[in-house]
């Protein structure tokens, strides 16, 4: 379905407490399908593309990470949604936070899933793309390297199916979505990494807020290293769950154990619409 007010396409199952799903840069909505299975029956789940992704079209400004958690809170609002849980990975970790940022009171919790914004470090073919000509004629469509990357987000390779390398082919060739892509990244980083400046502010500001966080990561992500959990310690009572043996995208690659894990976060935080809960620990990898 569409938004009416912004065109953004998302999609809703289930009833109960709103939950929102927040994917990655280049990535759709489709990255959260196997969760709408799993928290439908006791959530009413919406997960959306961002502005200049899927089949979300791009905001007439040059894109940045405020104008795209403003554009999410401007669809929250559209649809009588508040305060929602979010969970967003990597980039879309990232919007959760800047939405939790700039208006907490849409947002009960924010679980956050190998996300943008804890560390420096990123994978290679990321910041090759930011120099600009190289990641121009890196990011022009072509199945061989659709094949390679959508392999790189996995640590079991078999996630990477001939249906998710189409679709990541696809979304690549999308008119103007690698322009849009590759002006989202380089707004966010350079050649030597994440660029400190928005992600150190945006972390002081979501400690601030007080909400419950939930920081969970795979210990093989190639593309956002594990090491960048060490950031959460700047968020005073984050919790943080490591997945072993897993990659970029914990919620397909350990689907069943993401969904456990999000499903007692949330009910540990209660449904009510005053003060969330602060009572947090810090659980370490599962084997």
């Amino acid at each position: 379905m569409h938004d009416d007010e912004r065109q953004l396409r998302f999609r809703v199952t289930g009833t109960g407490v709103p939950v929102l799903l927040l994917h990655g840069i280049g990535r759709s909505h489709a990255d959260w399908r196997d969760q709408h299975e799993r928290l439908s029956a006791s959530h009413q789940v919406w997960s959306l593309d961002l502005p200049g992704f899927g089949d979300s079209p791009p905001p007439e400004e040059r894109p940045r990470l405020p104008l795209l958690a403003s554009a999410v809170s401007d669809f929250l609002v559209a649809k009588n949604l508040g305060p929602v849980h979010i969970a967003g990975n990597s980039l879309g970790g990232a919007v959760a936070m800047q939405i939790a940022a700039d208006r907490p009171e849409q947002v009960r919790s924010l679980l956050l899933a190998n996300s943008a914004g804890f560390g420096r470090s990123v994978g290679m073919a990321l910041r090759l793309a930011t120099v600009p000509g190289l990641g121009e004629m890196l990011r022009q469509p072509n199945p061989v390297a659709a094949k390679i990357l959508e392999k790189a987000l996995y640590h079991d390779h078999s996630f990477a199916t001939p249906e998710r390398i189409k679709l990541a082919f696809d979304l690549a060739s999308l008119p103007g979505s690698n322009q849009y892509f590759l002006d989202l990244l380089r707004s966010l980083g350079t050649i030597g990494g994440i660029k400190s400046a928005w992600r150190r502010q945006l972390l002081k500001r979501v400690a601030a807020t007080g909400l419950p966080v939930l920081v969970v990561w795979g210990t093989k992500d190639r593309i956002l290293p594990v090491s960048h959990v060490l950031g959460a310690s700047r968020i005073a009572d984050a919790r943080v769950q490591l997945f072993a043996d897993t990659g970029h995208l914990p919620q397909i690659e350990r689907a069943d154990d993401f969904a456990r894990v999000a499903l007692e976060f949330w009910s540990g935080q209660g449904t009510q619409d005053t003060e969330p809960s602060h009572a947090l620990t810090t659980k370490g990898t599962k084997s």
